[in-house]
Formats: structure tokens, sequence, C-alpha cells
């Protein structure tokens, strides 16, 4: 499942052959069919992996970064400009690249794409509550969950066909424009009811 994981990330779906699949993992045909009756059965399990391991590989190592709910989301997109930069932009999302792969292709595979993209968007919003009044108490924090999710995927997929962090740094930029507007709102606030 790992190395389906990783050919599925580096080639895509329909690129990666079973026959690649079990060369590279030094597992027999026999082994696999046990497991997995098709390919696709593999992606599913694949897409569960992501789901059951979102919070160790993406959101943890964020959040011990810094002890700021909002620093904390910016630390969960710096994580993917730091990924494309080591992939040289030829890896992105591996849920975002399945997303515009297989969800016409297969309803299995975009109901499990979904879970993940709401997982992450969970994820986000989590912190988003945990910001306090840090943020306005009237912003919808499951809206502007998902408005960072398409921040980051919009990002992400500009910087790899452009072959440059500008657009994911451009998009971010813009993103923290807002949250910085979104924390002076809420300060202000603050201060008046303060007064």
């Amino acid at each position: 499942m790992d190395t389906a994981r990783e050919l599925f990330l580096q080639k895509g779906f329909e690129a990666t052959s079973i026959a690649e699949i079990l060369r590279e993992s030094g597992v027999n045909s026999g082994s696999l069919y046990y497991f997995f009756k098709t390919k696709e059965e593999l992606l599913l399990a694949v897409l569960d992996w992501y789901v059951a391991n979102l919070y160790r590989e993406v959101i943890d190592p964020a959040v011990a970064q810094t002890k700021d709910a909002i620093g904390r989301v910016f630390a969960v997109l710096d994580g993917y400009r730091e990924y494309l930069t080591i992939t040289e932009f030829r890896q992105g999302c591996p849920i975002g690249n399945l997303a515009l792969e297989m969800s016409e292709k297969s309803e299995a595979v975009r109901e499990k794409v979904v879970l993940n993209f709401e997982n992450w968007r969970k994820a986000i919003r989590q912190l988003l509550f945990d910001a306090g009044d840090l943020l306005p108490a009237d912003v919808d924090r499951d809206a502007l969950a998902t408005f960072v999710l398409g921040v980051m995927e919009g990002g992400v997929m500009l910087s790899r066909t452009y072959r440059s962090l500008a657009p994911f740094q451009a998009s971010i930029a813009m993103l923290r424009a807002h949250f910085d507007r979104l924390a002076a709102e809420a300060n202000s606030t603050r201060n008046r009811t303060d007064c």
C-alpha cells in the first residue's frame, strides 16, 4: 500500500500499473490480490490511509511549530509550500491530484476524496475555533476553513503548472491579508467592549 501511495502520487492512478506496484514493492500478485481484488480497492485503502494519517503527517507537525492558532493554519500551508519545493513542483496535494483525475471515474473514489477534504477542512476549522477572539465572533469558521482549503489547493495547482512558488505564495499572501483584516476587526471590537 505504501508503494501504491507513492506511485499514485508520482504518476497518477491511471498511469500506475499493478505490475509496477508489485515490482516496486517486492510483493507477489497473490499477496496483493488477497487483500485487494482490484487496483481501485487499493486506491480506496490508500485514501483511507490519508484520512487516518492527516494529523500525524500534516496537522500535528504544524501545530508543534507555534502556539498561535492562526499561525498554525499558516504553518499547515507552509508545509505544502515546502513540499512543492522539495518535489520541484512535480507533486502536489495527493488528494487534490486524485480529485482531478478520478472524481468522474469512480463514485467510491470521489466519496473517499470528499472524506479526505472534509477531514482536512475540519482540522483547519478546529484551529480557527481555537483562535477564539482573535477572529471576529461572527466569522463563519466553517466557511473560512473551506476558503483556506480552496486557496491551498488552487495555489498548489497553479505552482505546479507554472513550476514556480510565486502563485502559491501570492495566494497565501492574500489569505494572510484577509486574516490580518479579520484580526484587526476582532481587536477593534475587543477594544470597544473594554472601554
